[in-house]
């Protein structure tokens, strides 16, 4: 049950931690970098759930013995 949370806990920090390089970023006049960035940790998030989904379906696959 831990892993779900630290899941959890790892996907907000990286929301966190995106949300304030991009308002960082918008303020000094680089939208393009801020939009990069932006994506960047869209797409490290995905990657991590991707995983987890993985997980779940090899699981699966063994509970019914597929």
């Amino acid at each position: 049950m831990g892993s779900g949370v630290d899941l959890i806990f790892k996907i907000a920090a990286i929301g966190i931690i995106t949300a304030l390089l991009h308002i960082i970023l918008k303020n000094s006049q680089r939208e393009e970098l801020a939009l990069m960035t932006s994506i960047a940790g869209v797409v490290v998030v995905v990657f991590m759930l991707m995983y987890e989904i993985s997980t779940l379906f090899d699981t699966i696959k063994s509970l019914f013995g597929l």
